[in-house]
């Protein structure tokens, strides 16, 4: 090929880097030869041409290219509106009809609810207030004794009422009935004697006010089923000490230790024996309530209560376990029921039975009466009894020496 056809060679191809819409495919054809002037030429025209473009898109329009680099011009508007229509696609809600609130509303709804919740009373104070509404009784009369105790998971406050409704539905399957007269060899002032000395046994171990409880309702009803010589009932205590021990304490004296309380009377096979004995007469029924679950309960309910009040009911409620006919004759639940009765007539705490007792106890005064006398009357008859393990017990400064004090005066009692 001369020179004159390279010179004068057509461009093959559109790689993008011409100005304009160039080669073969837009029917042109290029006559002249393209040289440095003729390409600087073409290069400043395509750069006025720009600039008047964008003169054009400054005032309300904008320039549009296709895919082959050739400028449109397309209104303002009209581009906004597509971009708008691209950027922006339709947006549905589903809602159901009867939703109205926005979402402030809405978050409104969620700070109540917090509050609400916030608020909320724990259901065994519904359960309070259900029951006192039920009895018919007025709230501002009555003080709800379990409030304080609402985040104390130990305390079972959400259960204690059914609890307790469990105990005075079962606490007639732990008492006795009068068993002296099935007793050929002992009598009611020879237990009054052992449970004496049980007393100080107790005393003297340190043991849990529980364990003594048990120890009696297990002696108890062990003589109510089983004829016992008297060489032997010194034994029986010591064993229904023992097992009453390791049923509730934590460290419960051994075996060799009760021997040697009992001034060696017994050895240890015996004690064992006589354990083994109990254990299956009983049929290994230890689970039951006793008055020390009552006074507990009931203290709680004597408000204002302090320590003063509670030793003077636990004081009151020995010398009526340490009497047998009060023993036998009355339930433990109302045992501890006269308990507080009579030491708030004692004390002066008036008035002497409230509202709230009555609510949490199921008695009242006129049912409480005639144990509160004999309680009474055991405090006044105390200090000159031979029996003095209770009121030695209580006549210490650690208890607030409540068993010095004068007891409650008859008329007291009749006027409650």
């Amino acid at each position: 090929m001369g020179g004159e056809g390279r010179n004068n060679r057509r461009v093959l191809q559109d790689i993008g880097n011409l100005v304009g819409k160039q080669g073969h495919g837009n029917g042109i054809n290029l006559s002249k030869p393209v040289t440095r002037n003729f390409r600087a030429q073409l290069l400043a025209n395509a750069q006025e041409k720009n600039k008047k473009s964008s003169t054009e898109a400054n005032n309300g329009a904008v320039v549009a290219t296709d895919g082959d680099g050739v400028g449109n011009f397309v209104p303002a508007r009209k581009v906004e509106a597509a971009k708008k229509t691209k950027e922006e696609p339709e947006v549905i809600v589903i809602s159901s009809d009867d939703e109205s609130e926005e979402k402030p509303a809405a978050k409104g709804k969620k700070e109540r609810e917090k509050s609400a919740r916030k608020n909320a009373k724990a259901f065994s104070s519904v359960l309070s207030a259900r029951s006192k509404a039920a009895c018919g009784l007025p709230r501002d009369l009555l003080v709800s004794i379990d409030a304080t105790d609402m985040d104390n998971e130990l305390a079972a406050a959400e259960y204690i009422d059914d609890i307790y409704k469990f105990y005075k539905e079962t606490e007639e399957e732990g008492c006795v009935h009068d068993y002296m007269g099935s007793q050929p060899d002992i009598n009611a002032k020879m237990r009054s004697i052992l449970v004496d000395w049980l007393i100080e046994v107790h005393r003297k171990f340190e043991l849990m006010p529980e364990t003594l409880y048990l120890t009696l309702n297990i002696v108890d009803r062990f003589l109510s089923v089983k004829a016992v010589p008297r060489r032997e009932l010194q034994l029986v205590g010591i064993s229904s000490m023992l097992i009453a021990s390791k049923y509730e304490e934590i460290w419960a004296p051994e075996v060799n230790d009760f021997e040697c309380i009992s001034d060696n009377a017994y050895v240890s096979q015996q004690v064992l024996m006589m354990e083994k004995t109990i254990l299956r007469k009983l049929e290994w029924y230890l689970t039951v309530p006793t008055p020390y679950h009552f006074l507990v309960r009931y203290i709680k309910a004597s408000t204002p209560s302090d320590k003063e009040m509670e030793n003077m009911v636990f004081f009151l409620a020995e010398l009526g376990l340490m009497h047998y006919p009060t023993a036998i004759l009355y339930r433990p639940s109302l045992i501890a029921a006269a308990a507080v009765f009579a030491a708030r007539c004692t004390l002066g705490r008036s008035p002497f039975w409230t509202s709230t007792l009555k609510h949490y106890t199921g008695y009242s005064e006129e049912q409480l009466r005639d144990c509160a006398k004999i309680m009474v009357n055991l405090h006044a008859a105390a200090p000159g009894s031979k029996l003095r393990a209770v009121y030695k017990k209580f006549c210490n400064s650690d208890l607030s020496a409540v068993a010095l004090l004068s007891p409650a005066k008859e008329n007291c009692l009749e006027q409650a």
